[in-house]
């Protein structure tokens, strides 16, 4: 096999140009086989194959400096920097990360996650080393949609500016090339970066300037009829426009043009962006045809492409679909908004249902939450679907546009708390404390699915800011029985009694209904809590808890700081009562989570049921 030869970075240089398409299908054969074993991200690997073999034969690692934007595509990168082992792991606990990881390799030069950064931070690489006066190539990768995210809009204005190379590969796999507008942007690509044509514009613009009055209007006008020329045949005339060199679009699965036009964009003296077209899901007829399904794909049959444990039982976004898709039934002024996860949140069957009234607004989710402000304005009820690291990006909107205003808009906060194997640029464990701080915010957590409902259905009604939380993956079923009705900043009680009072969050009531079980069977009496409301606090449940309960415990699938448990602590320390009960808060400490099985996780990090029965009985006893 060609691609046993890849041991350590560059390794591809030293293959004969024969044992390039060779590789590239190797590399295709084992991706599909360990992502079908293990789960990943497919079809933007797939996608990517011939892309980034030209990058490492052009480029050479880890001098030069390849940024990834978002990174789920970083996998043939991996194998062709001495990785391959590290696929029975991926994704896996204490294993190989799914993105780029700076402490994994040097020849990951950022560590990326989220969309629409990867020209900010290539271009603070090619900044620095002008400063330090090294000699190192940047390339920041971006997918054409992460260019709907502004962030990259506004790296691209100042890139404008730079007087030293730095390349950006647009890859695009959602066109088409023509071959009569490719053709000509490949001849004028040749022209402009060929080194007689650079010498030659540079001279001609010298000497024309230099004439007294005229010289001047004379570049000024050959500079607008150029434009005007390229602006018929040049698809890339917005980054001409800003200032930035264009070449492409280039076929991103055939090796020989993509080696040439890095060549030519090496050649640039500022910002070059090379447009690639890549196909997603390339050489995996199941992923060619349903690339949103092989996105981050669990493990599946690689003959079929179906899962091999087929999804039987709803999850949060499935109900959170469904009461949209009843409530856009019952009213007409119920609106949803998505950052480009129709799929992933839960709103492709609103999308259906409702064309009009559905809002994909692409990866812009500063965008997506002011918009929905001016919906809500408009008197409008908004609800911005989205995934809680990535509401992370608009919390001066949620803050700004939308609370000050007291504006009704709803934010279902998907996949909030451990998500898993996409590591800690995707962990939602911050949502609770971020969300907490602004001021006209409420926030509520349902405990099972049939709660979940219950709240958007409350939410929607609301008239002001609210925030509803859910987690990934399957909907608690338990708990059917208990299904009060939904009183703002009002927490249910689930069991009663007195010693030990259990106040916990959403996904994590399923926990502490557990651990009360196994509290009762050692003879403890405790009291359980479904809290609902994180945001008011449910103060009178607080006061009337404290006059017979030595011991709270508060349990968060959210980190510490910020969070309910010191929200709990912060509003007994204020009153200075003689009741103060002493209070343990079972939450996720200071730091990142790591990728990794749920489970595995959360013993790690002290939320398992064993872990949390050991806190209180220790807490207890010395009561």
């Amino acid at each position: 096999m060609v691609l046993d030869k890849i041991k350590e970075p560059n390794d591809i240089k030293k293959l004969r140009e024969s044992e390039l398409p060779i590789l590239a299908g190797e590399i295709r054969e084992f991706l599909i086989q360990k992502i079908s074993e293990n789960g990943g991200h497919l079809a933007s690997n797939l996608g990517t194959v011939e892309l980034t073999m030209a990058m490492h034969l052009v480029f050479e690692l880890p001098k030069d400096k390849i940024v990834w934007d978002v990174g789920h595509q970083s996998y043939t990168h991996k194998l062709l920097t001495g990785r391959r082992e590290g696929f029975d792991q991926l994704r896996k606990y204490g294993g190989m990360s799914g993105f780029p990881k700076r402490k994994e390799s040097p020849c990951d030069s950022f560590d990326t996650g989220h969309s629409s950064t990867s020209i900010s931070a290539g271009l603070g690489y090619a900044e620095a080393r002008e400063i330090t006066g090294e000699d190192y190539k940047v390339i920041s990768v971006i997918g054409d949609g992460a260019m709907t995210g502004g962030m990259a809009y506004e790296a691209l204005n100042n890139a404008s500016r730079l007087n030293t190379n730095f390349i950006i590969v647009l890859n695009d796999n959602d066109m088409s090339i023509s071959e009569n507008v490719g053709g000509l942007s490949r001849h004028l690509g040749n022209l402009r970066t060929a080194d007689a044509y650079q010498g030659l514009k540079m001279g001609v613009t010298n000497s024309l300037i230099k004439i007294p009055v005229y010289g001047e209007r004379m570049v000024a006008r050959i500079r607008r009829t150029k434009s005007g020329i390229k602006q018929l045949f040049i698809p890339g005339m917005i980054f001409e426009n800003m200032g930035i060199t264009y070449l492409g679009p280039v076929d991103g699965h055939n090796i020989g043009e993509l080696l040439r036009v890095f060549r030519e964009a090496s050649k640039v003296n500022g910002a070059v962006v090379v447009h690639v077209i890549t196909k997603k899901g390339k050489g995996y007829l199941p992923a060619e045809r349903h690339p949103a399904r092989f996105h981050g794909a669990e493990p599946f049959e690689v003959e079929t492409g179906l899962p091999v444990k087929p999804r039987t039982v709803a999850n949060y976004t499935d109900i959170f679909s469904t009461v949209m898709r009843k409530l856009g039934e019952r009213d007409q002024e119920v609106v949803a908004i998505t950052a480009a996860m129709k799929d992933g949140t839960g709103l492709k069957r609103f999308h259906n249902m409702f064309p009009e009234r559905f809002f994909d607004v692409g990866i812009a989710e500063q965008h997506a939450v002011t918009f929905a402000a001016g919906l809500a304005a408009a008197g409008l009820k908004p609800v911005v679907a989205v995934y809680s690291s990535f509401l992370q990006r608009a919390y001066d909107q949620i803050l700004h546009d939308v609370c000050i205003q007291d504006l009704p808009v709803v934010f279902a906060v998907d996949r909030a708390g451990l998500v898993g194997n996409d590591g800690e640029t995707h962990q939602g464990i911050f949502d609770l404390s971020y969300l907490s701080s602004i001021p006209n915010m409420s926030i509520l957590a349902p405990k099972n699915k049939w709660e979940l409902s219950d709240m958007i259905k409350f939410a929607i009604n609301y008239g002001h800011p609210i925030a509803v939380r859910y987690p990934r993956g399957e909907a608690y079923a338990g708990l059917k029985e208990y299904r009060e009705k939904i009183i703002y900043g009002k927490s249910e009680i689930l069991f009663q009694e007195e010693g030990i009072a259990l106040l916990a969050v959403g996904s994590m009531v399923k926990t502490a209904e557990q651990v009360r079980i196994l509290l009762k069977s050692m003879g403890y009496f405790c009291t359980l809590i479904n809290v609902r409301f994180v945001k008011p606090l449910d103060t009178e449940l607080l006061d009337q808890l404290a006059k017979n309960h030595t011991l709270f415990v508060t349990i968060e699938e959210n980190v510490e700081n910020g969070g309910f448990g010191e929200h709990v602590v912060s509003y007994f320390s204020e009153k200075q009562t003689a009741q103060f009960p002493k209070v343990i808060k079972i939450a996720i400490n200071d730091l990142y989570v790591e990728h990794g099985n749920i489970e595995i996780l959360k013993k790690e990090l002290g939320l398992d049921v064993e872990s949390v029965l050991k806190r209180i009985v220790a807490a207890y006893v010395r009561e």
